[in-house]
């Protein structure tokens, strides 16, 4: 068994905030970790892990262990016309490098020839779902006119501030490379939400959808959480656009600050709690105020 056959096992066997899990990768390397993790190597003291954290792992992974086919979920990748990317390959996000969390790897869908850029050519916009004619409007002016520009728009392909900013990007494609990118919290054999299957076929017809997680693998609250963090690791720049006070929207911006990413935000109305996210970042230093795509271009250069 070779690295990425062991790292497409491993997005199956832990769950992107496996601590535990994480630790006997970074000390042993992805198979040694996978052998120990399924029982095929005896378990051993571990500097970084306590023994009852390593037993209490091993039962928790113990249910996933049967479940493990990692041959069957690449070639289900490369049926559906992806691959699965491991750190070192040509395509590999090097963004992504800067996590101390990064994937184990990285299933793909779509035109992987374009590549995916790095973050100084890429932005991230992210928001309501519920959103404002507002807040669809001014997301659609910039994901465009970033488009345009050669910047690569970086959304989850949810509802409201995500599908506006996807669509957009794509109307304003000069066919250069990717015009938006869709990571996804679950695997890339179901688009989600199946309402925007269509806009998730456009999108890779010219991009790519991506996620950290296998085929077959549902979404669920927490994987959409720790899915923010790869938006924010692959573009220069997390926008929102609009957004409640405990907004998703903000998770993202706390990954791009907590990376050293920069931060934007778009005010709105004081009336409208779909803008209460935007301001609290501004209000708390954390966001820088944007209007436009030229002004998110300025901070990608900066």
């Amino acid at each position: 068994m070779n690295d990425r056959i062991a790292r497409a096992a491993l997005t199956r066997l832990f769950e992107p905030n496996d601590t535990v899990g994480r630790s006997i990768v970074g000390r042993l390397g992805a198979y040694a970790a996978l052998r120990l993790a399924t029982g095929a190597q005896p378990a051993h003291t571990l500097p970084d892990v306590t023994p009852e954290e390593l037993v209490e792992a091993l039962k928790r992974w113990a249910s996933r262990v049967p479940d493990l086919d990692p041959e069957k979920d690449l070639a289900t990748i490369e049926r559906l016309g992806g691959g699965f990317l491991i750190p070192g390959d040509e395509h590999w996000p090097t963004g992504l490098d800067d996590l101390p969390d990064a994937p184990f790897g990285l299933w793909y869908r779509g035109n992987i020839g374009n590549g995916i850029p790095n973050p100084s050519n890429c932005a991230a916009l992210a928001g309501s779902r519920d959103c404002t004619s507002y807040g669809a409007a001014v997301t659609g002016d910039i994901a465009y006119s970033l488009a345009q520009r050669g910047i690569c728009v970086i959304a989850g392909l949810a509802y409201g501030i995500d599908a506006h900013a996807h669509r957009a990007a794509l109307a304003g494609s000069t066919g250069g490379g990717s015009a938006t990118i869709a990571v996804l919290a679950g695997g890339l054999d179901r688009d989600y939400p199946s309402g925007n299957a269509d806009l998730a076929a456009a999108i890779r017809a010219n991009g790519l959808t991506l996620s950290e997680l296998p085929p077959g693998t549902a979404p669920s609250r927490a994987r959409f959480l720790r899915r923010n963090r790869i938006i924010a690791a692959l573009a220069g720049v997390t926008c929102v656009v609009e957004a409640r006070w405990r907004s998703g929207a903000l998770n993202t911006a706390h990954h791009a600050e907590t990376i050293a990413r920069h931060v934007a935000a778009v005010p709105g109305s004081v009336h409208s709690a779909n803008s209460a996210g935007c301001h609290r970042l501004l209000k708390e230093g954390t966001a820088a105020l944007v209007t436009d795509a030229a002004e998110l271009t300025e901070l990608l250069a900066s």
